[in-house]
């Protein structure tokens, strides 16, 4: 049945005929943003909303923990490149080249997981951060990965040295 001219329908929020209500749904009762508090401004009309922001984990955290992880997986290629060539003469540069590379991403493991502790630690008024976890996570990998990327140049020198 065709609508007449200048009729809106019911499901747009808007009247279906002028002058009786339209059947709106209520907004849920669990809003994603429901508002922490109102403060009226004096004088006006308006009001400053404060909305419940969830929690955010914190993207230094997630870096520390990815550079660490990547700190430990280059280390071993440290010790296994050290080994398999110290005999050959050519272990020990290409264990100290990519100990260049594990040390860098160690090093920034531990100052990102450091960094991503102090955020968290702080108070902020809008954004909160969590992440405490990950940060101690990748600080520990960072930490690792430096110890094993000297153990392996280390161990990679060693052979070379005496073979």
């Amino acid at each position: 049945m065709p609508q007449p001219v200048g009729a809106v329908p019911a499901q747009w929020g808007r009247p279906a005929q002028w002058g009786q209500p339209a059947a709106v749904p209520p907004p849920p009762r669990e809003a994603w943003l429901a508002p922490q508090k109102v403060e009226a401004i004096p004088g006006t009309q308006f009001a400053v909303v404060h909305l419940n922001v969830p929690p955010t984990t914190s993207g230094l955290a997630i870096g520390s923990l990815v550079a660490g992880i990547a700190s430990i997986l280059v280390s071993l290629v440290v010790v296994c490149f050290g080994v398999a060539g110290a005999s050959a003469g050519w272990g020990a540069w290409v264990a100290g080249a990519f100990a260049m590379i594990a040390g860098l991403a160690g090093a920034a493991a531990v100052v990102l997981g450091l960094f991503a502790l102090r955020q968290i630690r702080q108070a902020a008024a809008a954004i909160r951060f969590t992440g405490r976890g990950v940060a101690i996570s990748g600080l520990v990998c960072g930490a690792v990965g430096l110890g094993l990327t000297l153990l392996g140049l280390g161990t990679s020198l060693l052979i070379q040295v005496s073979a």
